[in-house]
């Protein structure tokens, strides 16, 4: 897979010339390499991108050299969407890579159609380790194996191609079969989310009334010894008030 490019000498705000003539602003870097300022002609670009994605080597052509390179990173307009930049990333293809390799499901699973269940993906995406010459463009995971409800595929029962190396554990799920939830399942579930929350609030209020009822014996518990306390004085008073009537 080839894609024809050509070096630059438009930077900053001059690239958005080169939009309007069709091209998209790159650059092509990588150990060892003096990094290079490019544009790739947008039309053939998405080409190249929809069949290589970003774990296929694809030779790019500069001035009659070819440059092992994957597509590292596309940037788009947040408003519009348009492709705004590409990062180009030259690969040395005696060095191994790491990269993370989409699935691709094919198959009908009977446990969806013939039982009425549900198809739960729970990988999208599986990271590897290999030489560019054998990075997998994808891994197929084939969902008719899945008969049963309850029934699993995992990373060990993968296809895999010689010379990639998985770097997930075997054991990790990558899709499964479970049954559907009825109306009624849900609707359990909801009450009893629900009957959750009023056990803890009615739990709370428990704890404040007790709070309420500790504050209220303490209070009455200290009212009779200030009582005791005022009662010297309250006499003291009353006697000194029956001298003063007398005289």
């Amino acid at each position: 897979m080839e894609l024809s490019v050509q070096k630059r000498g438009k930077l900053g705000r001059g690239v958005k010339a080169l939009r309007n003539d069709g091209l998209v602003p790159a650059e092509l870097y990588g150990r060892g390499l003096e990094n290079l300022h490019l544009s790739v002609p947008l039309k053939e670009f998405r080409k190249v991108f929809k069949a290589a994605g970003e774990n296929t080597v694809v030779q790019v052509l500069l001035e009659g050299k070819k440059h092992p390179v994957l597509i590292q990173d596309v940037s788009y307009d947040p408003v519009t969407d348009e492709m705004q930049s590409v990062d180009l990333y030259q690969v040395r293809m005696d060095e191994k890579l790491k990269v993370k390799v989409p699935m691709e499901f094919v198959g009908v699973a009977p446990a969806v159609k013939e039982k009425n269940g549900l198809l739960v993906k729970a990988l999208q995406e599986l990271e590897v380790e290999a030489l560019p010459v054998d990075l997998p463009h994808h891994l197929t995971v084939d969902i008719s194996k899945l008969a049963d409800i309850g029934q699993s595929i995992y990373v060990k029962d993968l296809a895999v191609p010689a010379g990639v190396k998985v770097l997930v554990n075997p054991e990790t799920v990558v899709v499964t079969a479970t049954a559907k939830v009825t109306e009624e399942e849900e609707l359990a579930m909801q009450q009893a989310a629900t009957a959750g929350v009023e056990g803890l609030k009615v739990e709370t209020e428990e704890k404040k009334a007790e709070r309420e009822a500790g504050k209220a014996a303490t209070g009455e518990a200290a009212t009779p010894a200030a009582e005791a306390k005022s009662a010297p004085a309250k006499e003291a008073s009353k006697t000194t008030a029956k001298e003063q009537s007398k005289k």
